[in-house]
C-alpha cells in the first residue's frame, strides 16, 4: 500500500485526528479511517513548534502532482470543514490521508476507490499553520 518513507505529524494533529478516526471507525468511512490509523501508527510525532515548515500538517495548503504530472493545490482539513469545490480536502479522503505528514519532494503510492493506485508527490507547502505561528487552528 505505501512505500517506506518518513511521515511527520504534530502531537496536536495526532490527538485531533485520532478523535476523528474514533468517530468514523464504524461508519461508511471505516476503511478510510483504518488506513489513516495505520499511517499514523508509524508516524514520527513532534511538537507543533518543531515540525519542519515543508511538512503537510492539518490546515496546510499543499501543491501536489500525480503520475500524469497534473498539479493541484488543496487545503488539508477535518471532515466537517471539507469543501472539495473550494479545494478543502478531508483528512479522511484518500488524497488527504495520502498527503498528511509528507514533506516537499516525497511521493506516495496510495490506493483509491475502484482499486486504482495513484502516485502523489509533494511539490510545495505554500502555507503551513505551524510555520506561520498559527498553533490553534
Amino acid at each position: 500500500m505505501t512505500q517506506e518513507r518518513r511521515i511527520i505529524v504534530t502531537k496536536t494533529d495526532l490527538e485531533r485526528i485520532q478523535r476523528v478516526i474514533d468517530l468514523h471507525s464504524g461508519g461508511r468511512n471505516a476503511v478510510l479511517s483504518d488506513m489513516l490509523d495505520q499511517e499514523l501508527a508509524r508516524a514520527e510525532v513532534t511538537t507543533s513548534e518543531d515540525v519542519p515548515p515543508d511538512v503537510v500538517t492539518m490546515n496546510s495548503t499543499v501543491v501536489f502532482e500525480d503520475e500524469m504530472g497534473t498539479r493541484r493545490a488543496v487545503t488539508l482539513c477535518y471532515p466537517q470543514d471539507a469543501r472539495s469545490d473550494e479545494g478543502r480536502i478531508s483528512v479522511l479522503a484518500p488524497i488527504g490521508s495520502a498527503l498528511l505528514g509528507l514533506s516537499v519532494g516525497q511521493s506516495i503510492d496510495w490506493p483509491f476507490p475502484g482499486g486504482r493506485i495513484r502516485t502523489l508527490r509533494i511539490v510545495s507547502v505554500p502555507y503551513q499553520p505551524e510555520a506561520s505561528g498559527h498553533f490553534n487552528l
